[in-house]
């Protein structure tokens, strides 16, 4: 075979295969970075039917690598009475995770501390919905408070700061 056909034969593909291993090489990377969501089980999200900002969070948290199942109600009051989120804590949406509560529109970096360190308490909560939080427009500078609550969380104890 003549070098220029070796060439116009052998460049092409190359520059393909490369090209298809650099579009891949986010997704693979996003993949193993959170390939131990899995390892904590389900995250159970219960929301109302009709709350997009909810339907946002459980899709950024699925983004994240959690496995979600999703229960819709239009009683969602019953749910977080059952988990002992306290009533000044609530949100619109209550997930819950490897014997913890997640309440609300918490960020997935407490999330991630929360399974990593697995504190003595009953779970955490972003009260409200404070804007830029994951699902009210996902501002990664927006700053909030993430309030623990139950077990041997304090009165108010703030267990993770977001946009610091």
């Amino acid at each position: 075979m003549k070098p220029i056909k070796i060439i116009f034969t052998i460049v092409p593909a190359v520059a393909l295969a490369l090209g298809l291993t650099l579009v891949a090489m986010p997704q693979i990377a996003h993949a193993d970075s959170h390939a131990d969501m899995f390892e904590h089980g389900t995250m159970h999200v219960t929301k109302s039917p009709t709350c997009g900002c909810c339907g946002a969070w459980v899709a950024l948290a699925r983004e994240e690598g959690y496995n979600i199942e999703v229960t819709d109600t239009n009683d969602v009051a019953v749910v977080k009475l059952d988990a002992g989120v306290p009533d000044t804590f609530w949100a619109c949406h209550t997930a819950m995770i490897d014997g913890y509560v997640i309440e609300g529109h918490v960020p997935f970096a407490a999330i991630s501390k929360l399974l990593e360190e697995r504190p003595e308490i009953t779970g955490i909560a972003v009260p409200g919905m404070p804007g830029g939080s994951p699902g009210m427009g996902n501002d990664p500078t927006a700053r909030y408070d993430v309030i623990a609550f139950g077990g041997n969380a304090a009165d108010g104890e703030v267990f993770h700061q977001a946009g610091l």
